[in-house]
This record gives C-alpha cells, sequence and structure tokens, in this order.
C-alpha cells in the first residue's frame, strides 16, 4: 500500500475539505502512510483540522478506527482463567478513580488490563499518580502483563509501543494543532487502543463540564453513542456513563496526594463521590463480564480490594508501606467569608495544580510527585471565614503566586440556598 499510484495526501485533504466522504481505501491509505512517514505532519494536521471542521460518518469513523488498530498489534487475553474488563475515562481533575476501581473488580474474579496515559494541560494522567510510589513502574512487557493478571488480577500501566502505533504519532500532533476537540479523532484514539488491547468488556465514562473536554451534555452524549457504537462493531461489550465534571473529583489533585485519597477509599473510607463512582463504574465492568451477581461494595468493606492493590502495586516493583513524597512547600488559602461552598470549578483546580508542578505543559515535561492541591470543603459543604479552603503543594515557592491566581474566581461562598447540586451520574449509554 506504501506507493499506492491511486491516492496522494492533497488529494485526502481536499475530499475532506470540500465535506466529501471519504473512501475505505483513502482512509487505510493516509493511516498506514501517515505511521510510516509517507504523509508529512503538516499534511495529516490539515486532514484533522478538516476533520475537526467538516466531521466524519459512522462509516468513515469506523474504518478510521480500524486503520489506526491495523498499523500495530493486538493483544490475545483468550489464555486466562477469567474474563476480562477495563474502564477509560476521558480526562478530568482529581480522577483518581482507576487507582481504587483496578484491584476492586480484580477481588470480584474479572482481571482488568488498564492501560492508562500522561497527564497533560490540567488533566491529571495514572500512570503519573501511580509513580508517586516508591520504585513503581509503569513499563511491562506483555509477557509480564499476562502473567500478572493472571496472578494478581490487575494491571496499571503503559500501553507497549506496539499497540496502535498511528494513534501514539496523531494523539502528539493533534495536541499541537488545536484539533484535540475532534470527536472522531477522539473516538478513534480511545477505542483503536482499547479494542487492540483485546478486552472482553469496556466501560467508559465520559466527563462533562468545565474540567473536562466535553463541556456539554450533547457533546459529551455524541462522543459517548460514537465509542460505543465502535465497540459493539467490533465485538467488545461496551457502555458508557456521562459523569459530572464541572466540580473536581474527592478532595486533591495531583500525583501523590491523589494516590493517599485512593488507599483511604481501598480502605474503607475516601471521599463519598469517589466512592460513589468506583462503584457505579465496578458494576457495570462486572455486569459487562457476567459477573452482575457480585456486590463489589463488599469487597471494599472486607479488604479485598486493598489485598489486591498491595499486591498490584508490589508486582510492579512499587512498596506498598513506603511513605508517599510530600511537597517541601506549601500555602493555605482560607475562606473568604462564612457561608456554604456553592461552586467549586474544575478546571480552575486543574490549572491551578498544574502549575504548581502536578502536570506537564509538553510530553518531555517532568512532574512533581508532591505537587497539587487539597480542598478542604466541597460543594454543599459550611466553610468559615479565615479557616482553610484549599491547601497547595510544591517544591517550588515561587509557584503559588500563580496557582492563587488560577483558584481566584474558581469557586463561590454564599448562601445554602443558592447551591443547586448536580448528579455525578448523569446519564449511561448502551
Amino acid at each position: 500500500m506504501a506507493n499506492d499510484p491511486r491516492h496522494d495526501a492533497v488529494e485526502v485533504i481536499g475530499t475532506k475539505r470540500d465535506r466529501g466522504e471519504l473512501t475505505d481505501d483513502q482512509i487505510d491509505w493516509v493511516v498506514d502512510a501517515y505511521t510510516r512517514g509517507e504523509v508529512a505532519d503538516e499534511q495529516m494536521s490539515a486532514l484533522a483540522m478538516a476533520i475537526l471542521l467538516n466531521g466524519m460518518t459512522r462509516r468513515e469513523i469506523g474504518r478510521w478506527t480500524a486503520a489506526m488498530i491495523a498499523s500495530g498489534e493486538r493483544l490475545d487475553f483468550s489464555s486466562l482463567s477469567r474474563p476480562t474488563a477495563d474502564k477509560h475515562s476521558t480526562g478530568g481533575v482529581g480522577d483518581k478513580i482507576t487507582l481504587p476501581l483496578a484491584p476492586l473488580v480484580a477481588s470480584c474474579g474479572v482481571a482488568v488490563p488498564q492501560l492508562s496515559g500522561r497527564g497533560l494541560g490540567h488533566t491529571g494522567g495514572t500512570l503519573d499518580k501511580l509513580e508517586s510510589i516508591p520504585g513503581w513502574r509503569a513499563t511491562l512487557t506483555n509477557g509480564d502483563l499476562l502473567a500478572q493478571l493472571e496472578s494478581v488480577g490487575a494491571v496499571v500501566c503503559a500501553a507497549g509501543d506496539g499497540l496502535a502505533p498511528a494513534d501514539k504519532k496523531l494523539y502528539a500532533l493533534r495536541d499541537v494543532t488545536g484539533t484535540v476537540p475532534a470527536i472522531p479523532l477522539i473516538a478513534s484514539s480511545i477505542m483503536s487502543k482499547k479494542i487492540a488491547e483485546g478486552t472482553g468488556a469496556l466501560v467508559l465514562d465520559v466527563k462533562v463540564g468545565t474540567g473536562a473536554f466535553m463541556q456539554t451534555a450533547d457533546d459529551a452524549r455524541e462522543l459517548a453513542t460514537t465509542m460505543v457504537a465502535l465497540g459493539q462493531d467490533a465485538g467488545v461489550h461496551t457502555v458508557a456513563l456521562l459523569t459530572d465534571m464541572s466540580t473536581p473529583l474527592g478532595l486533591s489533585a495531583g500525583n501523590a496526594v491523589e494516590v493517599r485519597e485512593s488507599v483511604e477509599v481501598l480502605a474503607g473510607g475516601g471521599p463519598a463521590d469517589v466512592v460513589e463512582l468506583t462503584l457505579a463504574l465496578a458494576r457495570e465492568m462486572l455486569a459487562g463480564a457476567g459477573r452482575s451477581d457480585l456486590d463489589p461494595a463488599e469487597k471494599l468493606a472486607d479488604g479485598s480490594a486493598m489485598d489486591v492493590w498491595r499486591k498490584m502495586i508490589a508486582a510492579q516493583g512499587g512498596d506498598p508501606d513506603a511513605p508517599l513524597p510530600s511537597a517541601r512547600e506549601t500555602h493555605v488559602v482560607t475562606a473568604p467569608a462564612t457561608g456554604t461552598l456553592t461552586r467549586l470549578d474544575a478546571l480552575a483546580v486543574g490549572v491551578a495544580a498544574w502549575r504548581l508542578g502536578a502536570g506537564r505543559a509538553r510530553k518531555e515535561d517532568i512532574v512533581q510527585a508532591g505537587a497539587g492541591v487539597v480542598w478542604h470543603a466541597r460543594p454543599g459543604d459550611t466553610v468559615r471565614e479565615g479557616e482553610p479552603l484549599f491547601t497547595l503543594h510544591t517544591d517550588d515557592a515561587d509557584r503559588f503566586a500563580r496557582a492563587v491566581e488560577a483558584l481566584e474566581n474558581g469557586y463561590d461562598v454564599g448562601d445554602a440556598s443558592s447551591y443547586d447540586p448536580v448528579p455525578l451520574v448523569i446519564d449511561r449509554v448502551s
């Protein structure tokens, strides 16, 4: 297919620019040629922008996803003694759900191959959080991955280079060309990796609100519907939950601070919203894997999920008993008045955590394990003037001013009657 005389990049770009539908041949050719370096970055940038502006049909998105899967290897979990289920979140602030969820579902007898990513911009990355645990490593061979799924039941690791390499290349390009929000490209990026990963059931957590890629429920529903269709068409039992990301999850955003909170959930405590979402996603994963007879809440209560967590961390070189890193400097922001916290904006908190060093502006940036934001009240809680509202953590005190600036318009304290709670789970798409 390399030097296919029937196609060239300018012709493919022109088709989409003029709102035409790409043929299967055109899609197969352009994805393959771009992966091998025959289509230049500037040409793929132009095509990505044309897709962002003019969209794709369900057939085009399905073919694009298949071409991305075909660019690399596929994993096979059929040798495992238990069914597999996975979860993917579209990314948010304080979204540490994978950490308690993977061991919880594994404690119910379903294997969880959780191939995760790193944070970029204001949304945190699961691998960055786990790397704050001393000794823990993100990279496993396919053999290690299978062995750990069989012995422990849960793995959280980086996707290998062999899985949908077209996506890796295109993802980096979208990030610097303003084409991240294109729904066909988001859907095919996520689903090409998840289908190639070979899981039997998949639950999508599609975030909606200020701290999410999808700001409106309509956009989130379109993305969820697109991804569920791609999964079902590929034979993967796929459902999606639309969940609120106008308020950050839990009481912390960062790396080590979120691991600490996740361990509290596994110990039977933790913030109510984190527990609620962990259990909602666990129930969907178990149902998809044919184990809806089990109640995951019991496994949180009896310590089984914590046992799997400890084994999972240790299997990847981490010390589950080691103290987590703490930032060298802290700064407290106090409540400006007494009243009810009526709003806490996820984007503001995410930007503050990022400015403190918890995230990265470019892929090659180093993150600080101890950096982040801890908040001492959630919307609906009473706060008192002069008492701590946020504690900011960083190794570099020069970062505080810009983090405080990010939070300035990110919350409201007012009358309890002006607080209007939003449900955490907004909708279910299947």
